[in-house]
């Protein structure tokens, strides 16, 4: 039985039949019946007994009314379902033994009327965009309506009912411009809009709409300077002053920019101490005693000069391997010095090579050996201990057996991404069995994996030390079988025996002198987050808000320390995320690119001085036992031409002046000029105990002196005035010329050179013995003057091989010429004057006043065309304290610069002329 009724209490009727078919019964008869009643059942849905009653209308032909005890609503049960029995009169007054009929389903459809009308969702609709463009889709508006049916229930239009608006609305409720906007001319436009169902009921209450048009916005970085310069000394420069990030409004929930500064292509990374490995040890405060594996190539470490060097921008030498015949074999003599089972081992180091190539990646089907750094067997008291760093894949491992002889290897592994992005890397490991501790780059790393790896046969009880490779079994057989080959670059390979390094050292020797910083981290606001990586050159922003963001970028800095930074191009990039809440129109930003440039620092001026340009000292002097100091009254002042920045340096006080600025000197070096010292006749003398208390190095050759390590300018002014210039007895020449230079960051900038001229004064009598011309004119020298020293000049020779200076010579000629000139005019005037004195006896009285030419003497002073020549002038008011006999001594031989010619007169008064 189907019922289909309106949302009313309704009744529908029914005829129940009078023939009746009972299930189960064998016999079907037909009968006249009555039917005195219905029972409803409850359907499926549990609500047909409620809802739902059947009444009789005629007992004889079973007619039957089904109605409904409530109004029906078809919003709230579209449907229903129940069951019906008819029952007979039966028999007895009651019906006690009355028949039913089988059950009916019944199905009750509600019919929908159109009462509701469309609504809403929102009251209000608010959307932005940016101007100058057509869209599909501003905003979409949305409106329901409550009837059951599709017929009532659907919205079929929408529609725009404010006039003249340059939008349009489609049956979905999606609202689109139809022209570009132009926020110069309507910055908001505000509309209304309505929905109709499909009855053509229109919504209760109509939809405002509200859009904003922005001007023109194009996300991304505004603000962005591709080239930025940095003056050295300037401490921190920000990177981004003016940036900030530009959404157009757009909604984010998370911001993260990555600024990277690259500095590989400066020596090992970036810009450190342009020093040697061992003057930043001194620097940074290490332990002595470290012994250098790799030192640069010498008579006297020749075991690295078969390696292969790379040139470095900075003042390391970088040693390159190739994994097979390039090996360096620490002498005996220096591995001897390296006993113990403490000891720190320092290195730099990149995998690769020079061409910088990613190492292999390392498959179970591609393995290859280990590479060996270091392979070393020292000696312990009574044992050997033997120990190997080696890198495999990005691993590195270090080997250690505590006694060849007795106990177990161990073996230490690290896996670390360093090892194999073919970067330089700093690596520190101390070794106090049984404790390890390695620093890569400054940080600590504890070992991934410890075990015994059982005994190998390959090292023996006997001192040795490879670099960049491990012998082999039969190394004694056959010298160039090496096991194990580096293929990369190392620098700065040290071994220091003893007590562990200092965490701060190891930091200090790693520290990078410039790099990414950020101002000032209380001004950090909320939600931000600031991470810098340990070398510096990576720095990570994060946050939420845009505002903080923006002022958190431009305060991101670069520094650098260093006086006199390295010059170049530094490659900068900026690399943006952005997460929306609605990720599909989240923007995107495309990566920064641009440079800092380092601009070229001024040179600093290092001027040498306080020595002048000779030096004369008897030649005695020089024979003595200590020699003559050469400079003993030298000064070295360096300074700049600006204003260095002291905020870089940790001091107050704001700009400091150059001269003021203390400058670290790192080598000076005297050599003489034309031929090498002769070392059976001539040698330089050093202060050895200045220069070790003060840590330096000294390489004492007959070609030079060469004083390194990096110390002030005060410490090495005291060891070079300590420099003594020794000749053995008789071996003094006329002159001998030295040369003095220093410099500073390892060279990179350097002094004037300070040329000495020496000059061996010699006695008159050496002067002229040599010479048989000059003795045969001895007869006319006072013998009183041959003694004399003249102390405080030089003799100028330019022909340094002469027994004689060729000027000496020329000078003493001439005077003895005019020694010979004057003697032949005295005799004259003497003569003439005895033949007056014989004419004119009476007037003795009168002559008694005039001087007598009777005792005549010639001085002179052979040094007076020289001296003259130096600028040098003659003392007149010390020649009238002459004493009457006129016995000078022989330093008062050397102050008289002129030929004197001294009488005695009669009145026992001495005259000069």
């Amino acid at each position: 039985m189907f019922y289909s009724g309106s949302s009313t209490a309704e009744s529908s009727i029914f005829n129940a039949g009078c023939f009746w078919v009972i299930p189960g019964l064998e016999d079907i008869w037909a009968s006249k019946c009555e039917i005195c009643g219905f029972r409803v059942h409850n359907g499926p849905s549990g609500s047909g007994s409620v809802q739902f009653e059947a009444v009789v209308l005629d007992r004889s032909t079973g007619e039957g009314l089904v109605r409904s005890k409530e109004p029906l609503d078809c919003e709230s049960q579209r449907e229903h379902s129940f069951t019906i029995q008819a029952y007979d009169c039966g028999e007895g007054p009651d019906g006690v033994n009355s028949k039913k009929s089988h059950k009916a389903t019944v199905h009750v459809r509600v019919n929908d009327v159109n009462e509701f009308s469309p609504v809403f969702v929102e009251r209000r609709y608010e959307a932005s965009v940016p101007e100058g463009r057509l869209f599909d889709r501003i905003v979409r508006v949305e409106a329901l309506d409550a009837d059951c049916s599709p017929q009532y229930s659907q919205i079929c239009f929408y529609d725009i009912i404010t006039p003249n608006v340059p939008f349009a609305i489609d049956n979905d409720g999606n609202i689109k411009n139809t022209e570009p906007l132009d926020s110069k001319r309507e910055r908001v436009y505000t509309f209304w809009v309505t929905a109709f169902d499909c009855g053509k009921n229109r919504a209760q209450a109509d939809a405002q709409v509200v859009v904003t048009v922005k001007p023109s916005c194009k996300p991304g970085w505004i603000g962005w300077t591709k080239r930025v310069e940095y003056t050295p000394g300037s401490g921190s420069i920000p990177l981004f002053p003016s940036l900030h990030l530009e959404t157009c409004e757009e909604t984010v929930w998370n911001i993260q920019a990555t600024v990277e500064l690259q500095t590989g292509h400066i020596g090992k990374g970036c810009d450190r101490d342009s020093y040697s490995d061992r003057s930043v040890r001194r620097l940074c405060g290490a332990v002595r005693g470290e012994v250098d594996l790799l030192p640069p190539p010498s008579p006297a470490a020749n075991w690295t000069s078969a390696l292969p060097t790379l040139p470095s921008s900075d003042s390391s030498l970088v040693f390159s391997f190739n994994g097979s015949n390039h090996v360096a074999v620490v002498p005996d003599s220096v591995v001897s010095a390296l006993t113990g089972d403490h000891f720190t081992l320092q290195l730099w180091m990149r995998r690769g090579g020079a061409n910088i190539q990613p190492a292999a990646t390392q498959t179970r089907g591609n393995r290859k050996e280990e590479e060996t750094i270091v392979c070393s067997t020292v000696k312990n008291d009574d044992s050997f201990s033997h120990y190997s760093l080696s890198v495999h894949g990005c691993r590195l491992s270090l080997f250690y057996w505590p006694d060849v002889s007795a106990a177990r290897p161990v073996k230490f592994l690290w896996k670390l991404e360093q090892v194999c992005d073919s970067e330089w890397h700093h690596l520190s490991l101390s070794v106090q069995f049984p404790s390890v501790t390695l620093y890569v780059d400054g940080v600590t790393f504890d070992p991934a994996l410890i075990h015994d790896n059982g005994a190998i046969p390959n090292p023996a009880a006997r001192q040795r030390m490879f670099i960049g490779a491990c012998w082999g079994e039969n190394l004694l057989i056959n010298a160039n079988r090496y096991v194990g080959g580096y293929h990369g670059l190392l620098s700065g390979v040290t071994v220091r025996p003893g007590s562990v390094e200092p965490h701060s050292v190891v930091e200090c020797l790693y520290a990078c002198r410039e790099g990414l910083d950020f101002g000032d981290l209380e001004t950090l606001g909320s939600g931000m987050k600031v991470h810098v990586n340990p070398s510096q050159s990576v720095l990570v922003l994060e946050g939420d808000d845009i505002e903080s963001f923006n002022r958190a970028v431009q305060q991101v800095t670069y520094r650098n320390s260093l006086r006199f930074a390295t010059p170049g191009v530094r490659p900068l990039k900026l690399t943006t995320s952005l997460r929306c809440f609605n990720e599909e129109s989240c923007l995107s930003l495309k990566q920064l690119e641009g440079y800092l440039v380092v601009l070229q620092p001024d040179a600093p001026q290092i001027s040498l001085s306080g020595v002048g340009p000779h030096l004369a000292r008897p030649a005695p002097e020089f024979e003595g036992s200590r020699g003559v100091p050469l400079f003993p009254e030298l000064r070295i002042v360096c300074s700049l031409s600006h204003a260095v920045n002291t905020a870089a340096q940790g001091m107050e006080g704001g700009a400091l002046m150059s001269d003021a600025v203390a400058h670290t000197l790192d080598g000076c070096e005297v050599q003489p000029l034309g031929e090498e010292l002769n070392p059976e006749r001539e040698e330089l003398l050093v202060d050895m105990d200045v220069v070790r208390e003060r840590g330096l190095e000294i390489i004492n050759t007959t070609a030079y002196i060469a004083i390194t390590g990096a110390e002030s300018i005060s410490v090495y002014e005291d060891v070079l005035r300590s420099v003594r210039y020794r000749l053995a007895k008789g071996s003094a020449r006329f002159e001998r010329r030295f040369r003095l230079s220093c410099s500073e960051m390892n060279g990179r900038y350097t002094s004037n050179e300070l040329t000495l001229e020496v000059n061996f004064l010699h006695s008159l009598d050496s002067l002229y013995h040599p010479s048989h011309l000059l003795a045969s004119q001895q007869q006319f020298l006072h013998p009183s003057h041959h003694a004399g020293e003249l102390s405080g000049h030089t003799l100028p020779n330019p022909h340094r091989n002469s027994v004689v200076p060729g000027a000496a010579t020329v000078i003493i000629m001439v005077c003895v010429g005019f020694l010979v000139v004057m003697v032949i005019l005295g005799v004259f005037r003497i003569r003439s004057i005895h033949r007056r004195g014989e004419g004119a006896r009476g007037g003795a009285k009168e002559g008694s006043s005039q001087w007598d030419d009777s005792a005549l003497t010639i001085i002179i002073n052979p040094m007076e065309s020289y001296e003259s020549r130096m600028g040098i002038s003659a003392d007149t008011e010390a020649e009238g304290e002459e004493d009457e006999e006129g016995a000078e001594s022989p330093d008062d031989t050397s102050d008289d610069q002129r030929i004197i010619i001294k009488k005695e007169g009669r009145d026992g008064n001495a005259r000069r002329y």
